[in-house]
């Protein structure tokens, strides 16, 4: 019988995360790793992980140097 254990999720505590699944920041590692973003280095960062994304996706969407539109 074959025994496999949980993977805990990759992180430290003391270190804050974005969690996509709970939509609030939390404290050290306890969702897994494709249900969040960070670490960031405080509850107050890692609050506006989602508004820092959006920023970062619209530079991307309109950088003309990657813009295929013509």
């Amino acid at each position: 019988m074959a025994f496999f254990r949980a993977k805990k999720p990759a992180g430290k505590p003391g270190e804050w995360f974005y969690c996509l699944e709970h939509k609030r920041a939390e404290e050290g590692p306890d969702c897994p790793s494709k249900n969040r973003f960070g670490p960031y280095p405080s509850k107050e960062a890692a609050e506006h992980a989602m508004q820092q994304a959006a920023e970062r996706n619209l530079a991307w969407d309109t950088d003309p140097n990657w813009n295929d539109r013509s």
